[in-house]
């Protein structure tokens, strides 16, 4: 956020008679189980009193309210080796988003905490949740009526139903119009003959693009002319197109604003999207498809269009790479996990609610919201990886579409299991991507003979790479039994008197199973060597300790 629209906030939160229940303020640092406890009393506050943010202020006096400075740094605060913001995100439950910002004002440094008010769910920290109660804060379970209406309470604000002040339809650019007319038709057949009589400002209302005729957000958005972004300054509606190749170095780049509904056709024909070859159950005859299909494509951009928090002044990022796409919206993923999203099968909520309805009826997003279920099928239908996605960052959503098999194994199992469950195709997708599994997902696989392995290292079962003819990928992960590697090193002392390490390593190294790091092949060999000599005494250390020469005792 730009210093002076930061000065801005500032001033209104001073201005304020005196703290308020989503106002806090503070001088100098409090220690870290206090600010979460802050955060989310005022995230729980906020939602009670319909507030677009929360606030915890430092550096100005609580009674006065005059700016006197602070020597905390919240951005730079570590608890241990991880930092403040890291540490604090841990232990909120449901997650939330807050921003940490620092300034100076009349040459005083300031930070603030901007909190995003809950929905319907209370905020917790490490698992108590709270609320302030006039200027203090307190525990949220000592005061249920107040609970019950945060169980009720849904946030109202939407960023995309805003009116764009001085803006005219004259703003808009007339094909996005015409486009935007003959998708609305094309969704609503019924309608075509008198869609064809309304103007444009009518047809606008009825599309929910404007409101009463007046120019929003989401109409600039979605169909202003590429000069008109100004209106919904200082965020950014812009969308960057990168191609790096195999190194990650950038080999062409490209960006696109306004209208989306133009250029989101634009980014799409940027995407190389070549054939795709391989032969499944060792065939003669391969299976040739794309890459990538269209549908998961125009979805995943979509889908940053109208989830991006356009408050945070970023861009959405579509990065091309060899054999995979990645899309970047700002913004936390609001049902919080894409397995919730899945299992429980429910519509989508938006964060633009407003931006989402008009994307609808202009055939830019999925009628019922489920085109994140849809974009797994594709790719499960496909036999390809499921889609990616990362949420290690609050304020980021990066979503991964994989244009490649990655494993044989997780391939032919799906060829030859077509009707396999979402879910379960979920876990294992996580396996061959070599993602850590619960506990309880792993117990779910293992009873199903799905895998092998000790917790957490694990691989596709024998079972299935039978099935599928995989025995020696099979081999390859789980590799042989500790006597084949000790009888090949004894053979080789035999061919050749003596053994170094190195030698020992050339030879067996590449046997060893894949899953393996290299540090980790090596300390096996260290510990096959040290049970052959010290356990067995069926090979000793002729060399030094550095340089060491192996060779067969007498035994």
């Amino acid at each position: 956020m730009a210093t002076r629209n930061l000065k801005k906030i500032l001033g209104e939160l001073r201005a304020l008679p005196k703290e308020t229940e989503w106002v806090e303020f503070k001088v100098n640092y409090i220690n870290q189980e206090d600010i979460g406890k802050h955060i989310s009393a005022l995230s729980n506050s906020a939602c009670l009193h319909e507030k677009k943010n929360a606030y915890l202020v430092f550096g100005i006096e609580n009674e006065t309210h005059n700016v006197v400075g602070t020597k905390f740094k919240p951005k730079s605060h570590s608890i241990g080796n991880e930092e403040l913001e890291n540490w604090l995100a841990r232990f909120l439950e449901p997650r939330i988003d807050f921003k940490i910002y620092e300034f100076k004002q009349n040459s005083k440094r300031i930070a603030i905490f901007e909190i995003d008010p809950t929905e319907r769910t209370p905020v917790k920290f490490k698992d108590i949740a709270y609320i302030r109660v006039g200027s203090y804060t307190k525990k949220l379970s000592d005061f249920p009526e107040k609970e019950r209406k945060i169980w009720k309470r849904e946030t109202t604000y939407d960023w995309s139903t805003q009116i764009c002040g001085s803006a005219a339809i004259s703003d808009l650019e007339p094909e996005a119009i015409s486009k935007a007319r003959k998708e609305y038709k094309q969704k609503y057949p019924q309608k075509a003959d008198e869609v064809d009589e309304w103007d444009d400002l009518t047809f606008l209302n009825k599309a929910k693009v404007t409101k009463g005729g007046k120019i929003t957000r989401t109409a600039i958005i979605l169909l202003g002319k590429a000069e008109s972004e100004h209106f919904i300054s200082p965020s950014v509606a812009k969308i960057t197109w990168i191609l790096r190749n195999e190194q990650n170095q950038t080999k062409d780049y490209e960006h696109f604003g306004p209208p989306f509904i133009l250029n989101t056709e634009s980014v799409f024909a940027k995407v190389r999207n070549l054939k795709y070859r391989y032969l499944p159950d060792d065939t003669l005859f391969p299976i040739e498809i794309n890459q990538y299909e269209p549908y998961v494509i125009r979805e995943a951009l979509h889908n940053c269009i109208a989830h991006q928090d356009y408050e945070l002044e970023e861009r959405i990022v579509v990065e091309e790479k060899v054999d995979e796409l990645t899309f970047v919206n700002a913004g936390n993923f609001i049902p919080g996990s894409v397995e919730k999203v899945i299992q429980q099968n429910f519509p989508q909520k938006h964060r633009n609610n407003f931006l989402a309805d008009a994307m609808l009826n202009m055939g830019m997003i999925d009628v019922i919201g489920s085109g994140i279920i849809r974009m797994f099928t594709m790719q499960k239908e496909r036999f390809f990886p499921l889609p990616d996605y990362d949420l290690g960052d609050p304020n980021k959503v990066r979503v991964k579409i994989f244009g490649k098999v990655l494993n044989e194994n997780y391939t032919k199992l799906l060829i030859k299991n077509k009707d396999m469950d979402l879910t379960t195709v979920m876990l294992l997708d996580k396996v061959q991507k070599r993602i850590r599994l619960s506990k309880e997902e792993h117990k779910f696989l293992k009873s199903k003979k799905l895998v092998e392995g000790r917790y957490p290292t694990l691989f596709v079962s024998m079972h299935i790479a039978a099935a599928t003819e995989e025995k020696a990928k099979y081999i390859k992960y789980k590799g042989f039994d500790k006597k084949y590697y000790q009888d090949m090193i004894i053979e080789f002392i035999k061919k050749n008197n003596s053994a170094s390490r190195k030698e020992i390593n050339d030879l067996i190294l590449n046997k060893l199973p894949e899953i393996l790091t290299e540090k980790q092949k090596k300390s096996k060999i260290n510990n096959m060597l040290s049970e052959m000599s010290n356990k067995l005494g069926i090979i000793e250390n002729a060399g030094s300790r550095k340089y060491s020469r192996w060779v067969l005792t007498a035994k």
